[in-house]
C-alpha cells in the first residue's frame, strides 16, 4: 500500500490540464473499513495536502458524527477522491474531477483495501462511477433511495456550504439518511 500511495502522489498523468499543477491528495490503509469517495480537492485542500480540510470536511465530519482524529485515522477511513488533484475553476464552482484518476488508480487501491465494509459515495460523479446503471435520474433520487445500495454503498450529497438549499429542501436527509449513516459508522469504528 505504501508504494502504491507513493506512486499516486507522484502521478503526473493530467499535469497539462491542472491550473495549480499536480498535488494528488489521497489517504488509505489496508485496515480501513470505510472508504470515502468524493469529487476532487478544492484550492484549500490543494494548498494543505490534507483531504477534506475545508468547510465541506467540517460538515462531512458532523454528518458522520466522528472526531477529527477518527476521520484522519487511515486505519478507519480511506479517503479516495474521484480526481486526486484540484481540477480548476468553472463557471459555477470547481471543474469536474479529472477523468483519468479513477480508472488509473481506484481498482489498484481497492485491491489493497480488503477490510472495506462501507463505501460512501459523495456527489454525482462518485455515484455514477460506482453505481452505474442503478444510479437514479438525479442525485436527490439516488440519495433518497440509499437503502437500495446498502450495505456496500451509501450515496450522499456533497457537504459543501453551496448545498445548504438542497439540505433545506430535502429534510428527509437529516431525518432518514443521517441516522442510518451515523449508526453504520459507529458500528464500524
Amino acid at each position: 500500500m505504501e508504494q502504491l500511495l507513493q506512486n499516486i502522489k507522484q502521478c503526473r498523468i493530467c499535469e497539462d490540464y491542472l491550473p495549480l499543477g499536480p498535488r494528488p491528495v489521497v489517504s488509505a490503509h489496508p485496515d480501513a473499513k470505510i472508504v470515502i469517495i468524493g469529487q476532487a480537492p478544492g484550492t484549500k485542500v490543494h494548498a494543505s495536502g490534507v483531504p477534506w480540510d475545508d468547510a465541506s470536511g467540517n460538515q462531512l465530519r458532523k454528518w458522520l458524527n466522528v472526531s477529527v482524529e477518527d476521520f484522519y485515522d487511515a486505519t478507519k477511513f480511506a479517503i479516495i477522491p474521484m480526481g486526486f488533484c484540484y481540477p480548476g475553476k468553472g463557471k459555477s464552482g470547481d471543474l469536474p474531477p479529472r477523468k483519468e484518476c479513477a480508472p488509473e488508480w481506484h481498482e489498484l487501491l481497492f485491491d489493497e483495501l480488503k477490510q472495506v465494509e462501507l463505501i460512501l459515495l459523495i456527489g454525482a460523479y462518485a455515484q455514477k462511477y460506482y453505481l452505474g446503471k442503478s444510479t437514479k435520474k438525479t442525485l436527490t433520487e439516488t440519495v433518497n433511495n440509499y437503502n437500495d445500495y446498502l450495505p456496500r454503498f451509501l450515496p450522499l450529497p456533497h457537504p459543501s456550504p453551496r448545498n445548504r438549499f438542497w439540505l433545506i429542501k430535502n429534510k428527509w436527509f437529516d431525518v432518514e439518511v443521517l441516522p442510518t449513516l451515523q449508526a453504520r459508522i459507529k458500528e464500524l469504528i
